[in-house]
């Protein structure tokens, strides 16, 4: 979720505040029913480290600032009644914890591989812990920078001293998924931080092979022609790369430490129904099936992942992608499943001049989670992101809280 990028690309492809400040229902209307369900409901939030989006809000703030400035997004999830934070750990190949496989990210201190003097990482588990949050750790398996310069990475980086991992592609640089070595190493960094910190959760986003660029093809040939013999093209083999990443890393999760869980953000698309009877009836210009080689809704009906929470980051009745469409294709899917389904909130869009009149309206996002509700299956609510939890530009957030949150609630178990 490097997510800035992944918000434009969604949009070109589809063409301390408590329930009493502002967010009272329009006069004469019934606010809808909070949610009550037995086993807990998700009420979550990312929190972006990548190029500093969330958090910290510049490169080379002091520890203290860096620690205050943490401390403060948890503190605003509290009052929120929100219970649990996704904390992106490694969203460059990097770390955000004192790693021994991977420098220290350069969000922190401005230059990759600078010390910036405390664990930020393990300070947001116990932290959050400690005000009865739950913690993902998420990571972004095979991004390596949002540049294509193997330079400007830290003489020491993994992307230095294997050049043949890497593939430039669409201006940035990424590890080849086909490659297992490749597969092996993502692995072994990300579950380090299992091994370090009692993270509830490891979290992955949206991002698996790139999103495509017009144009522009990713350079896999030689690991296609080493490893790809057995399946009829291209695609199937890149899709069965991402499906043994995926199963893989569930079952290391598990034996590192037990009771921890795995999920999954993707792309709210899985296939368009014009492309595949199974698929949304929607007109989507990216299906992650095709073009990020991510079978999710395989993962989510073979149960090899503990929760998904799609993307749906459209408003009830956007024409290519309609909200309540997905939310009810994603609720038929994760039926009778053991994955849970949470989805994917666009609190960034509300308040944007740039996007559509119903993002204006500062009940839209009320009104997801009150059409969800008709949906058991739909076990709770993920927002993005800190920074418009806290600053709530319309209202929008004070909205669902006084409409949905109005007690506290316990994460899913």
């Amino acid at each position: 979720m490097g997510r800035l990028s992944r918000r434009a690309f969604a949009l070109a492809a589809l063409s301390m505040l408590t329930p009493a400040s502002g967010a009272a229902s329009a006069p004469g209307a019934a606010a809808p029913r909070e949610r009550r369900r037995a086993g807990g409901e998700m009420r979550g939030v990312w929190l972006a480290t990548v190029s500093n989006r969330d958090w910290p809000s510049k490169p080379g703030l002091p520890a203290d600032r860096q620690r205050a400035e943490l401390v403060a997004h948890l503190d605003t999830a509290v009052r929120r009644r929100l219970n649990t934070v996704i904390f992106q750990a490694r969203p460059t190949a990097d770390a955000l914890w004192p790693s021994p496989y991977e420098p220290w990210s350069q969000y922190l201190t401005g230059t990759q591989g600078g010390d910036p003097g405390w664990d930020p990482l393990g300070t947001a588990v116990e932290e959050a812990h400690a005000r009865g949050l739950e913690l993902h750790a998420w990571f972004n398996p095979y991004r390596v920078a949002n540049h294509t310069d193997p330079g400007r990475l830290v003489a020491s980086h993994p992307a230095r001293r294997n050049p043949d991992w890497v593939v430039a592609y669409g201006g940035k640089l990424y590890y080849n998924p086909g490659l297992p070595e490749v597969r092996a190493f993502v692995q072994d960094a990300m579950l380090d931080a299992v091994h370090r910190y009692p993270v509830d959760a490891v979290h992955f986003d949206d991002y698996f092979y790139p999103y495509p660029v017009a144009g522009q093809s990713f350079d896999d040939d030689a690991a296609y022609e080493r490893h790809g013999g057995g399946f009829p093209d291209r695609a199937a083999w890149r899709r069965d790369n991402i499906d043994r990443l995926v199963r893989e890393t569930a079952a290391r999760v598990t034996s590192v430490r037990p009771g921890t869980r795995f999920g999954v953000s993707p792309f709210g698309v899985w296939r368009n129904a014009g492309t595949d009877p199974l698929g949304s009836a929607t007109r989507a210009g990216v299906q992650t099936y095709d073009d990020l080689y991510a079978d999710t809704r395989k993962w989510v009906r073979k149960g090899w992942i503990d929760y998904l929470v799609p993307q749906l980051y459209w408003n009830i009745g956007f024409p290519a992608a309609d909200y309540a469409e997905l939310l009810s294709w994603w609720a038929r899917v994760a039926r009778d499943s053991r994955t849970e389904l949470y989805v994917g909130e666009a609190l960034y869009k509300a308040g944007d001049p740039a996007q559509p009149a119903a993002w204006q309206d500062p009940a839209e996002l009320s009104r997801h989670l009150t059409l969800a509700r008709d949906h058991p299956e739909v076990r709770g609510h993920v927002h993005f992101a800190a920074k418009e939890v806290a600053a709530d530009r319309i209202g929008a957030m004070a909205r669902v809280v006084a409409d949905h949150y109005q007690r506290p609630a316990t994460p899913p178990r």
